[in-house]
């Protein structure tokens, strides 16, 4: 934990370095490290400058404002593990439209260029590197004296707590929801805000944008389009329902996600490639089959849940496990554990296509350098450990039904494979 929360940060400055300055090449800048060392880190990180500041402001009030005040559906979430259950107003599709139909306006009638975000974010990433950190601490401080509500706790270590978190459920007032707001309206909103600004500077550089950066660029905006659509979906998602708000968590979605997601994009911006028709429409499809399988998965378990197992599954009864467990507060409730579709080859199968949706919207950067793919590695790593850590909590949670749901269900997440 210590070292996540020492190296993320010169990590997420050295990644924009690297794609903005030396050409994409991890070799060059090794080789400026190597002869300048410790100093060479600190000539190259920028400073937080007053526009940079401003943009940050400007943007996370915009979306704030749009998450209180656009009308939206009431959605409940899963029961947390002390019997509450959080509400939501699920309004970030609107959001989504208003956001980049607000920030693409304002470019394509001159008032803003988003060249000037992409002009200036070494010292974005790094107010937002420092001003996240400065959040966590507030979220902890808050978690200790005036959690919002009986899903907080301490587990005794600074460190621990720090960084997974003291609250589920951390809100401002009743209605402000802090992970829907670091999650959703901040860190995923600014991926797809991020996608065009790559694709609008590459345009003002060379008067067109090349065929890769379209691929990609749609690619990411399906991706982030599909997430807001299933938006009241993730809420029952480990992230929202299971991990805390800390550092993990909270820094991660304000700086790690626009930073290191978008990172294939921000390559491409000074990389011109041209793929040709035919491999940019095959590669397109692909990624866009990747994401609608992904989004299928999704699509089939919450109707799944939300119709108790009434439902058809593949054009048949769903098969399922009933599963009895005991909340902290000691009330038994039942879960139903879906073994058929998508969920009968594998336990978490739909990470399999979100890993090859990654690939496809940073393979238009082909292979001349490394970086561009560090964003798929890192994404099946965070998703086998994700795995692994949903299987340890389930096998807490179920005991006997998930040791019964997993020789149904053998593989973890490639069928036949692992």
């Amino acid at each position: 934990m210590l070292s996540l929360v020492a190296f993320c940060p010169p990590f997420v400055i050295l990644l924009w370095y690297t794609m903005v300055h030396q050409d994409g090449s991890v070799t060059k800048t090794g080789e400026f490290l190597w002869r300048n060392g410790g100093q060479g880190l600190i000539s190259i990180w920028p400073r937080p400058t007053l526009i940079a500041w401003k943009i940050i402001f400007c943007y996370g009030a915009f979306e704030a404002a749009l998450q209180l005040l656009l009308p939206g559906k009431r959605v409940e979430g899963p029961i947390s593990p002390t019997g509450n259950r959080p509400v939501y107003k699920a309004n970030g599709m609107a959001a989504y439209i208003v956001t980049l139909a607000t920030y693409i306006g304002l470019w394509w009638f001159g008032i803003f260029s988003p060249a000037i975000v992409y002009d200036h974010l070494g010292e974005i990433f790094s107010a937002l590197i420092f001003g996240s950190f400065i959040f966590c601490v507030l979220l902890y401080i808050k978690g200790h004296v005036a959690p919002s509500s009986s899903d907080s706790g301490s587990c005794g270590n600074l460190i621990i707590d720090f960084y997974w978190g003291m609250e589920l459920y951390p809100r401002i007032g009743k209605n402000f929801d802090i992970k829907v707001f670091t999650n959703c309206r901040f860190g995923m909103m600014s991926w797809a805000v991020l996608a065009v600004t790559y694709c609008i500077k590459q345009y003002e550089i060379n008067g067109r944008v090349s065929d890769s950066m379209l691929v990609n660029t749609i690619l990411m905006l399906v991706y982030v389009t599909k997430f807001f659509w299933w938006e009241a979906g993730y809420w029952n998602t480990m992230d929202i329902a299971h991990d805390r708000a800390g550092f993990y968590i909270c820094w991660g979605c304000l700086v790690w996600v626009p930073s290191v997601y978008t990172s294939p994009g921000m390559y491409l911006v000074n990389h011109p490639i041209e793929l040709g028709t035919q491999l940019a429409i095959y590669i397109l499809v692909a990624g866009i089959l990747c994401i609608y399988i992904n989004y299928d998965c999704d699509r089939q378990r919450q109707e799944f849940r939300r119709t108790n197992g009434k439902c058809s599954v593949w054009g048949r009864a769903p098969s399922k496990i009933v599963a009895t467990y005991t909340t902290t507060s000691g009330e038994t409730k039942t879960s139903l554990l879906l073994t058929s579709g998508w969920w009968g080859l594998a336990r978490h199968f739909h990470y399999v296509p979100e890993i090859a949706s990654a690939f496809f919207w940073t393979v238009p950067a082909l292979f001349d350098n490394f970086l561009p793919y560090f964003y798929v590695i890192f994404l099946t790593i965070l998703l086998f450990d994700r795995a692994k850590r949903d299987d340890d909590r389930c096998r807490s949670k179920y005991g006997k039904y998930w040791k019964l749901y997993c020789e149904k269900v053998r593989y973890r997440i490639i069928p036949g494979i692992y």
